[in-house]
């Protein structure tokens, strides 16, 4: 019998990893198949792939939207989809991989050139690169996101007096772990690109953005031209066999990191702290009006594809402006990510005609989801009924969104949903935030019920 192998990972290594993960096993099982599905998920990597079973295996599927160490798999055929892609079409994919030829003896070195030719053009995404940098990035943001919200349980400003608990608690969470946010995010867009010759210059161009005040968007400018430098240096660097292995620890660390840091010091720095300093002063000084219009945008785009790159890039926005002292879009965002599985459970309590049995169940997972911020918990809706479900959601995303910019609510926590709300201090107008969730998940619902109409038997 043929063996397959898939290995899913989403950007947060939340939600749309382990829903891929366990559509392609309830797809593979209703087919007979024998499939292991490896996971690569925020807790860490589980379910890991031994070489033996790469070695037995027909057939690959990665369904990842960040790096996954492909390489493992040089010389064998390969799926390659984006994450959604297993939650929405599980069966194709595996007939697919099903028809794969596998490699033979014979053909095994021209597998392999294939194989790192179809790697290095999937490198080529910049959102892929990007979201791999994010991905990393992310736990430092939510840990000293949460260790500052702690800090704020002994008041506003206890911080100030040095020596006590909540001085310690915020040179953990700003002075150490938002420190590493942008040199992070910088180092894995580069090794995204470039793999491990990428991680030095990268870490060290987002450092030097860090240092300069470019914030986050230096940080990603200085992931991307590390990570190419470095490219460039390792494909076109030829040296002798003999001197072959200074090029990974002497030639390309030393000639990208030098090429990268001069550029940021010399050429790109300054411009993009003016930039990002124009930005936070915008921010800072939005008149209602202008808030509202900022908030429903991102509301809408939270909705828009439910954790895809759209609703990717609301986010990262948001967590970028955190460390900008910018808490406003935070907000706006995890109340617009919140509000569509809200809405979805209470559309199917107020109207359970209008939904099957199976809708109905599934609202109130989504419930838990929502409340958890999990926006994909809205995805199975979707994909049953996307022209009703998703501008339903899209409108109360931006309803919830244009109201906690309105309302001037502030969020330092950028994850958790309601389980960081009860935090001291973590949100800023708690009581008209808690309106904005609960505004755009009865907008979600009426619409949503309002556009459907009952099932019949």
């Amino acid at each position: 019998m043929k063996k397959i192998l898939a290995v899913t990972a989403c950007p947060t290594g939340v939600a749309h990893t382990y829903m891929a993960a366990e559509s392609l096993a309830k797809a593979a099982r209703e087919k007979g198949i024998t499939i292991k599905v490896e996971t690569r998920g925020a807790v860490g990597v589980e379910n890991e792939f031994t070489e033996q079973e790469i070695a037995e295996a027909h057939a690959i599927i990665v369904a990842a939207d960040t790096d996954v160490l492909e390489s493992r798999f040089a010389g064998k055929p390969v799926v390659k989809v984006p994450v959604a892609q297993a939650i929405k079409n599980p069966a194709g994919l595996l007939d697919e991989a099903l028809n794969k030829e596998a490699a033979s003896a014979g053909d095994y070195l021209k597998q392999v050139e294939q194989s790192k030719s179809q790697r290095s053009a999937s490198r080529t995404g910049a959102y892929k690169h990007l979201m791999t940098g994010v991905s990393n990035m992310l736990p430092l943001v939510v840990a000293g996101g949460l260790l500052i919200a702690l800090s704020f349980i002994f008041g506003i400003e206890a911080f100030k007096e040095q020596g006590t608990f909540a001085a310690a608690l915020m040179d953990i969470g700003g002075g150490a772990a938002f420190a590493l946010m942008v040199p992070i995010l910088a180092g894995f867009i580069a090794f995204s690109i470039a793999e491990k010759p990428g991680l030095a210059p990268g870490l060290v161009g987002g450092m030097l953005a860090s240092k300069m005040g470019a914030g986050f968007l230096g940080g990603i400018i200085a992931g991307f031209l590390a990570g190419y430098v470095a490219k460039l240096l390792k494909d076109y660097i030829k040296m002798p066999k003999n001197f072959e292995g200074l090029k990974p620890i002497l030639i390309i660390p030393l000639l990208a990191t030098g090429i990268t840091g001069l550029l940021m010091i010399y050429v790109i720095g300054e411009p993009v702290k003016a930039i990002m300093d124009g930005l936070t002063v915008w921010l800072k000084s939005l008149g209602s009006t202008n808030a509202v219009l900022l908030g429903i945008l991102l509301g809408a785009m939270m909705a828009f594809d439910m954790g895809g790159p759209v609703n990717k890039a609301a986010y990262t926005f948001a967590v970028g402006l955190l460390a900008s002292s910018v808490y406003g879009p935070m907000a706006a965002v995890m109340a617009a990510g919140m509000t569509p599985p809200l809405g979805l459970w209470l559309a199917t309590l107020l109207a359970p005609k209008k939904f099957t049995k199976e809708e109905r169940d599934a609202g109130k997972a989504a419930s838990v989801l929502g409340i958890s911020f999990i926006t994909e918990g809205a995805i199975p809706f979707a994909a049953g009924d996307p022209f009703r479900v998703i501008p339903s959601i899209m409108v109360g995303s931006a309803l919830t969104g244009a109201l906690s910019m309105l309302f001037g609510a502030t969020l330092r926590a950028p994850h958790g949903g309601i389980f960081v709300l009860p935090i001291p201090n973590a949100v800023g107008h708690l009581a008209l935030y808690a309106l904005a969730i609960v505004a755009g998940t009865v907008a979600t619902a009426i619409m949503l019920n309002i556009l459907k109409k009952p099932i019949r038997d």
